[in-house]
Formats: structure tokens, sequence, C-alpha cells
């Protein structure tokens, strides 16, 4: 683990926080800065934009609704979600779990908005979830896509307001009522953050090769596909009550960890080999411009693992496509050191 981090932090990472835990103990460090002008030494309790780790979370709070027989994971949400037949202009019934899994076919959000170079003007503006819908609204849902597996943002801010609507409260006070709290995520939040404040990791771009601090995160903030902010621990602690059975009822966490065979993907849930156990690893995985982040749990709950690294200052993909190569292979290394690092410690199942 040290030994990976560390060519993660030569190749120009800002930052890397790690936790893993098992029966007997927990580890935790954290490497590199949490800014570039400061210098200020990373902590493992730094907070962290978690991207789409944030699905997995918000899964959660659907299958509550699913347990609170407020709605069927095979009933049709057309007529339930506010704008979706209007706005969306869906080919047929899309039901709970096709949102949750990705196979509605959904156009996804950020095709449709603008390619500029300068993405500065986009992020200035919050993506709500009815801004979202409308925007996806303006690209094409064909009845062909539906049922196959295409990971789709739009899917997660529709789930938000169903939630909403369901539930009959603001989507972030649902998530601090039926998910931080109960599981002791203390510092787990979907509210904005500014890069003033302290105990943040902040995350760069460039942009024609001025470095741009892009740690503001006005444009994702409360979005339930991608806007919590955490830390490892609490990630950690997320995937450990979930996969322990304290989140959900035993019906719901087996559909959560059902994938419908076209993907590596569950419920909110993606799914990786366990080298010490014949049943699969879980993992919640968020990627953004400037952060990374992976959280892995054994099917029993036993073991956890999580990192967030910050990305090397890069272009986006809107300047040179190849940032997205580079983003994505970071991806897949924080992936890949977390699963063996699991394989080293963990005791096979008996």
């Amino acid at each position: 683990m040290q030994r990976q981090i560390q060519m993660f932090m030569d190749q120009g990472a800002v930052a890397a926080v790690v936790q893993i835990r098992w029966p007997d103990g927990e580890w935790s460090r954290a490497y590199g800065v949490r800014d570039l002008d400061t210098k200020t030494p990373a902590q493992p309790t730094d907070r962290v934009q978690i991207a789409s780790v944030t699905k997995t979370m918000t899964a959660v709070a659907v299958l509550k609704l699913v347990d609170d027989n407020l709605i069927g994971l095979d009933d049709p949400v057309n007529d339930v979600i506010p704008e979706f037949t209007a706005a969306l202009k869906p080919p047929g019934p899309i039901s709970v779990r096709q949102l949750l899994s990705h196979t509605s076919g959904m156009p996804e959000v950020n095709d449709a908005l603008p390619r500029d170079v300068d993405f500065r003007p986009v992020l200035s503006r919050p993506l709500t979830m009815e801004r979202g819908i409308q925007l996806a609204g303006t690209l094409p849902w064909t009845a062909s896509s539906v049922g196959s597996f295409a990971y789709s943002n739009t899917n997660y801010l529709a789930l938000g307001l169903l939630i909403q609507t369901l539930r009959h409260k603001p989507f972030a006070q649902v998530m601090n009522e039926e998910v931080f709290e109960p599981l002791g995520l203390k510092n787990t939040s979907l509210d904005r953050i500014g890069p003033h404040e302290t105990g943040l990791l902040h995350g760069y771009v460039t942009l024609r090769g001025e470095r741009i601090d892009t740690t503001d995160n006005t444009f994702m903030a409360g979005s339930p596909g991608g806007g919590a902010v955490s830390t490892v621990e609490d990630m950690n602690l997320f995937m450990a009550g979930l996969f322990q059975g304290r989140a959900l009822s035993a019906a719901s966490l087996r559909e959560m960890k059902t994938t419908p065979g076209f993907a590596p993907y569950g419920l909110g849930i993606w799914e990786h080999a366990d080298g010490c156990s014949i049943k699969s690893r879980h993992e919640a995985r968020g990627s953004f411009w400037d952060y990374q982040t992976v959280a892995v749990s054994s099917d029993d709950g036993r073991y956890q693992a999580a990192m967030t690294v910050t990305t090397p200052p890069m272009p986006t993909e809107l300047e040179d496509e190849s940032s997205e190569d580079r983003r994505e292979l970071l991806d897949g290394q924080i992936e890949s050191t977390l699963n063996e690092t699991l394989d080293r410690l963990c005791e096979p199942a008996r």
C-alpha cells in the first residue's frame, strides 16, 4: 500500500488518504498536502468530495423506501417523480430497479452540458435535480436503450426527486436522518463547501496551462448522484454498516448485491472478486476531474478499505482528451491497490 501510494505521489498527486479496517485492527495514513498554496500536510481525517460514492448512499435511502412499503422495486416511477414524464419523455414504464441499476436507458445529463474548454461558468451554477432532469430531457431517450446497462447520472437525480416526493422532505434532510446519522457518519454532508474551510482536501485542474482550484462544489452540492463530502473513515463506516446488515432489511440488501447480468453493478454498488471468499466484494466508486475515490467492503462487512487520491493537476478532457484516460488509469490503480491489500489481510471464509 505504501509503495503504491508513493507511486501516485511521484506521478504528481496532490494528496492521498486511506483507511483499511479488518477484524483485528485499523490502519490509516495521509500523504501529500491539503492545498498547493499553504502546503499544509494532509491528514487522514480530512474531508473530500466523494463523487459517485454518493450514489451508493442514495441507493440505501431508496431501498429504505421499499422497506417501508412506500414503493416497490419494480413499480414504475413515471407518474410518481415530478416532471419525469413531461421533461424526460420516457419511451415506456421505468421502474425503481432500472434507475438504481443504470438499466433505464435514460440519457446522461452531462452530455447536455456546454462543452466549452473554459468550464468555470458551468461549475459556478448549481446542477439541481430539477435542472438536471430538464437538461437530460433535451436528449433523445429511445425504447431500444431500455434494459441495457448504461451509466447515467440522470438516474440518480430522478431517484433524489423520488425520495423527496415519498418522504415529503428535502433530499439532504432525508439522507441525514435515514443514512448519515444512523450509521454514525459524523463528517459526511451534502452541504456546499468553500475553499477556505479547514480540514479539506483541495482539488485542481489546469486551464490553458494555468492551475485552477476547483474545491468549491457549487455545481454538485446536494446532488444525489455525486454531491456528498466525506472522509475515508466515514466511507468505511458506511460500507461496514451496510454490509453488516444495519442499514437495510436482509431482502433489500440481497437485491442491492444482485447484478442484472449486463455489468458488475447491482443497485448502486459495483462488484469485485474477493481473494478470500466465493462471494464478491462490493465497491462504491467516485471520479471527478480533481479526485478519485474508491471504497471497498467484503460481503460480510468484516473488511473495508477506502482511498481518495487528489488527482495531479491536469487539463479536463474538454481541453485534452487524453486526460480522461489518465484519470481512469488512476482510478483502476486505486481499486486494485485496495483489493490486493484486502487479499493479503483477509482470512479465507469458513
